[in-house]
């Protein structure tokens, strides 16, 4: 069996893949900072420079998805570290420890983020040709993926999903959505206006999948749905899925501010993110539209 090494493999996105690796025959183990008995659970520790040399030796691809929650907790300047050093040097550890101890490696596999495009809301489509943005979210995917990028140097396929919103019927960002329109509290975000490049967990799932599988993928690609929806169409689209009624006023900016802080700006701002380059190698999505994705986490 083909043994994949996954970072973050506790983590929402990191559990449904490892499960579909393994239905798909893979030899799945996951790198953990917490020690354990499982023989498919190896230890790392970043900040001490450490990782279970097993998990390198024996890995033919890795998939890296470890990072701090972006949204879990505001952006003060000891989280802002933290954020980008979750990724940062989690990467460059697995880099130096592959040329050490395996420079043969088939596949290097990273998540990074839309973000990448900035903290903007416009009428532009962004692909993966364009250039970054110059705020906080922009400033950790380019540094998450010049970290990535180093795998080239050891010619290793390296491959990078700037992923977008991904869509879960547990957990996540879909919970944290739909849960006030459930209680009948629900309502567009600001002017509403600000789109959400989102993905099915499925669709992500198998776009990993599909990278360790089709040698033709490398460099860079957009890991959003091909449909563009604003956060006003998504509110409304969950409300009549849930048979809901909006009757609140938009949720003000200034509000969330004061909430949220800085970290605000991820519900107040977000642009149209193309999945054309994707596409054309092949690839096909189970959840293209938000309808069909709403049929599935609704479990209508």
């Amino acid at each position: 069996m083909t043994s994949v090494l996954i970072t973050g493999g506790s983590g929402l996105i990191g559990k449904h893949l490892c499960n579909l690796l393994k239905e798909k025959g893979y030899n799945v183990s996951i790198l953990s900072r917490r020690k354990s008995l499982e023989p498919s659970v190896l230890h790392w520790n970043i900040e001490e420079n450490y990782i279970d040399t097993k998990a390198i030796i024996e890995a033919v691809y890795i998939i890296h998805l470890a990072g701090e929650g972006i949204a879990d907790k505001r952006w003060t300047a000891t989280r802002r570290k933290l954020l980008i050093d979750s990724r940062v040097k989690s990467t460059n550890l697995l880099f130096h420890k592959v040329k050490e101890l395996n420079p043969t490696l088939k596949g290097f596999i990273s998540a990074s983020g839309i973000g990448y495009y900035g903290a903007i809301t416009s009428a532009k489509i962004y692909n993966e040709n364009d250039l970054p943005g110059n705020d906080f979210l922009s400033t950790i995917c380019k540094q998450w993926e010049n970290a990535a990028h180093q795998f080239n140097s050891l010619n290793i396929r390296t491959v990078i999903f700037r992923t977008g919103v991904v869509f879960t019927k547990k957990g996540g960002a879909f919970e944290k959505i739909s849960k006030p329109i459930k209680l009948g509290i629900g309502s567009p975000i600001g002017n509403g206006k600000q789109y959400i490049p989102w993905i099915h967990i499925e669709d992500l799932c198998n776009m990993y999948l599909e990278a360790l599988e089709n040698t033709e993928i490398k460099g860079i690609y957009n890991a959003v749905a091909p449909e563009h929806i604003t956060n006003k169409q998504l509110t409304y689209k969950l409300a009549k899925s849930l048979n809901k009624k909006i009757w609140l006023p938009m949720i003000p900016s200034f509000l969330l501010k004061i909430i949220l802080g800085k970290m605000a700006i991820i519900l107040l701002t977000g642009s149209s993110v193309s999945s054309e380059k994707i596409k054309k190698t092949g690839f096909q999505f189970k959840y293209n539209s938000i309808n069909s994705a709403l049929k599935n986490l609704l479990n209508l």
